[in-house]
């Protein structure tokens, strides 16, 4: 196959640039494909701030230079945590342009196999040969939406990544789903556009972060709280270390992970929601369009009428979404439940294949579903990758015919 490359990666966000830049520093021939930060660009509202403190909002390179507060430095800005999506997202393009210049932007559609490599099949028809693939295709595809409200047109029902906009809804009535920093922040930015909100929530409240700041402060917070600040407290120093939390046994594993992933606001929001009302321990029944406006019951019986309903309902992992790989490669891959099973490398039963992000949450944990995580799995990917190219170029190096010249040379 021609245009052969050590390894391809497919996304070009936190994980894809951070694994590229690993694979590269160490030697490994990497191409990257993917529109740099896209959905970070796309898929989030304006005035959004990241939950993730300062130290968890990095993206990684091997050396550790190409840090927040260097992009801040080189640039004369002086925001900090909570970082603003639009600092974000211009850290993310400068970390690009400084570790992974040469990213194709072109859109991978197939990937598949000639039995020694894996081939690349791109938007414009052109195909790249890999032997190694890495796939960090982010989560937009996995939008989760409530089967009551699965099939309303965009116009009256959008997922939360799709509320780019929070002020086309001033003056509109909008009934806001979800109890987690996703939901909240859309219903507190939509408030301040001046969209009259209602949350409903199917918890009996609202959970909150942070309600004892001090505790995540000097000297408790470092005994308590882990760096990237996900989880509960002692919990969270399991979680920042995912090489520590895959050796707990899965149902630990798996109690830890609802209790570090169960939907809560940030602190420092909860005085921008204070003023919108909020529908507890409620799910929406159903929502029917009736003279250009919504018509919601919910499953109190309870009516509202609204002009739109956002779906802060989270992201369910399903590789099929991704509209990447061959029939063959997908059902090859090993799975438990909707999660790929992955090695320590981060490489799934498909030899040569990793997947990074939220697919790797059941094998690494929580941490793989926010930008901390990329750099474990950044430098996992590079360390197994480099391993089995050097055990790959031994054997061709000490291939039959050079020991049968040597033989000869010798006879």
């Amino acid at each position: 196959m021609s245009n052969l490359c050590d390894v391809a990666v497919i996304g070009a966000g936190p994980y894809g640039l951070s694994v590229t830049a690993h694979l590269r520093g160490l030697g490994l021939e990497t191409k990257t494909f993917g529109e740099p930060m896209s959905f970070w660009e796309r898929c989030m509202p304006e005035g959004l701030v990241l939950r993730s403190p300062w130290d968890a909002s990095q993206i990684s390179d091997p050396e550790r230079k190409l840090t927040l507060d260097a992009y801040r430095a080189s640039h004369g800005l002086h925001f900090s945590a909570p970082t603003p999506i639009d600092h974000f997202v211009a850290y993310g393009k400068w970390f690009q342009s400084n570790a992974v210049p040469d990213v194709d932007r072109r859109k991978v559609s197939l990937v598949d196999t000639d039995g020694k490599a894996f081939r690349l099949t791109l938007e414009d028809g052109e195909q790249i040969g890999a032997r190694r693939l890495v796939v960090a295709g982010g989560i937009s595809q996995f939008a989760s939406r409530p089967a009551q409200l699965a099939d309303l047109p965009r116009e009256f029902g959008s997922h939360s990544a799709e509320l780019t906009k929070p002020s086309l809804f001033a003056g509109k009535q909008v009934v806001v789903v979800g109890g987690g920093q996703s939901a909240l922040e859309c219903a507190a930015l939509l408030h301040e556009a001046g969209a009259d909100v209602e949350i409903v929530v199917r918890s009996p409240q609202v959970s909150w972060t942070w309600q004892r700041p001090w505790l995540h402060k000097f000297p408790f917070g470092p005994f308590l709280y882990a760096w990237p600040d996900v989880g509960p407290a002692g919990i969270s120093h399991f979680i920042a270390r995912p090489g520590l939390y895959r050796s707990l046994s899965r149902s630990r594993q798996d109690k830890w992970a609802a209790l570090a992933l169960r939907g809560t606001g940030a602190g420092w929001l909860k005085p921008r929601v204070k003023d919108i009302p909020m529908a507890t321990g409620r799910m929406i029944a159903s929502a029917k369009i009736q003279s250009g406006r919504l018509n919601i019951t919910l499953d109190d019986g309870r009516q509202r009428t609204a002009d739109h309903i956002v779906m802060g309902t989270g992201f369910r992992v399903d590789l099929a979404k991704y509209g990447l790989f061959s029939p063959e490669i997908l059902s090859a891959i090993g799975r438990v439940g909707d999660y790929p099973r992955l090695n320590a490398g981060y490489e799934t039963s498909v030899p040569g294949l990793h997947i990074v992000g939220a697919p790797a949450a059941y094998s690494f944990g929580p941490l793989m579903r926010f930008v901390a995580g990329a750099d474990f799995a950044a430098r996992s990917v590079a360390h197994f990758a480099i391993k089995v190219h050097e055990l790959e170029t031994a054997r061709r190096t000490i291939s039959v015919p050079a020991v049968v010249k040597d033989f000869h040379s010798h006879s």
